[in-house]
């Protein structure tokens, strides 16, 4: 089965992790603060802050930001729940914007409409590897005088024009399995600017200035040495994964090309193929169920739109669509964020990631060709 996403883990990976066992030192240590250094020098950033998730990331760095409730977060609802659920968590409001029809990144041109007095902050996405249009929303943030969280996920390695994402605001990475690397589970802020590198690292920790001297009301949410090791290791090979990525990406669109819609990349982007998303023009289903049959994997991602999640649907006072009133699309027929509903309805993932071989990358592409005819 050529599966859609296959972690890379070899016996450097192996011995790191050993060492960290042998050693007794398990929680977050040596191999933390390592991890974060390096990742630092790779995001171009003054500093990284290693937490337990990319959930983790993202909650952190709002309530570092001051973020709470009767704020809003402009953000995105086509992604992992996780984007607009660390909204909730903190107390404030998540405002969804239309997605462009090509990227499926944030639609800067329908932010600015969004904003109101209780805008704090704008929580762009970088979805499936691809950067969000940062100069335009850089400027409106500017203009507005908003706090920009990027959540970058998705998007280890990926630039605009040679400067990284998660350098442009406070940036947010998770290293869960099927990540461009991975730590198991984990994740990273980072930022250039040092009070909120020091309140991540504050709260990650029970809010402990030093040993049993708490300042402020924290958390668990600190990375172990044994994540640690993993991730030093797995970020070498960050710059030869994405590579691959993105060679496998360019023989795929080079196949697939003219019979469906590829993935896009803006001029002077960098997108790192976390995953290879296609629109596909009849019923998905039937897609993946051939695909499986001929020995191959793929995903959805995301079916259903975060404001089309039941608890969201339920609880529609908690959340707002700046295009339309909060209605239930299902029940009238409204589309409330239209481009997102359609790509949720049409989206399919394709393996990309760098251990396919070339027959594999043959395979994928003879299959999806057939399934265009």
């Amino acid at each position: 089965m050529i599966l859609v996403a296959c972690p890379r883990l070899g016996v450097e990976e192996k011995e790191a992790v050993f060492q960290v066992l042998s050693s007794g030192q398990l929680a977050q240590g040596e191999q933390v603060a390592t991890f974060e250094n390096e990742f630092a020098k790779v995001s171009q950033v003054q500093d990284a802050v290693a937490v337990s998730s990319g959930t983790a990331a993202l909650y952190l760095a709002l309530l570092a930001h001051g973020i709470g409730a009767g704020d809003e977060v402009i953000t995105t609802a086509f992604s992992f729940v996780a984007t607009a659920n660390v909204i909730l968590s903190v107390g404030a409001t998540p405002v969804f914007v239309d997605i462009e029809p090509d990227t499926y990144t944030i639609d800067p041109a329908l932010v600015e409409a969004a904003i109101t007095p209780r805008t704090k902050a704008l929580l762009p996405v970088h979805l499936y590897g691809h950067p969000c249009d940062m100069g335009r929303l850089l400027h409106i943030a500017e203009a507005h005088h908003l706090v920009i969280i990027e959540d970058a996920c998705q998007a280890h390695a990926a630039t605009i024009h040679g400067k990284p994402v998660g350098s442009f605001g406070s940036g947010c990475f998770s290293f869960y399995a099927t990540k461009n690397i991975t730590t198991g589970e984990g994740g990273m802020v980072t930022t250039n600017d040092p009070a909120i590198a020091e309140r991540i690292r504050l709260l990650r920790n029970h809010g402990q200035k030093e040993r049993y001297r708490h300042v402020e009301l924290g958390y668990n949410l600190r990375m172990t040495d044994i994540q640690g090791a993993l991730g030093v290791v797995q970020l070498k090979r960050l710059e030869q994964f994405t590579e691959q990525r993105i060679a496998n990406a360019a023989f795929l669109t080079g196949q697939l090309s003219g019979a469906l819609q590829t993935p896009v990349v803006r001029p002077g982007y960098r997108h790192v193929y976390h995953q290879y998303t296609i629109e596909v023009p009849a019923d998905r289903s039937v897609w993946m169920t051939r695909l499986r049959e001929h020995g191959i994997g793929s995903a959805i991602h995301y079916p259903t739109p975060i404001h089309l999640q039941p608890f969201y649907t339920t609880h529609k006072s908690i959340y707002r669509c700046a295009s339309t009133q909060n209605t239930d699309t299902r029940a009238n027929g409204v589309m409330q964020l239209p481009v997102t509903e359609n790509a949720a309805h049409h989206v399919l993932s394709l393996p990309v990631h760098p251990a396919l071989s070339e027959e594999d990358l043959v395979t994928i592409s003879k299959e999806v060709l057939e399934l265009c005819r």
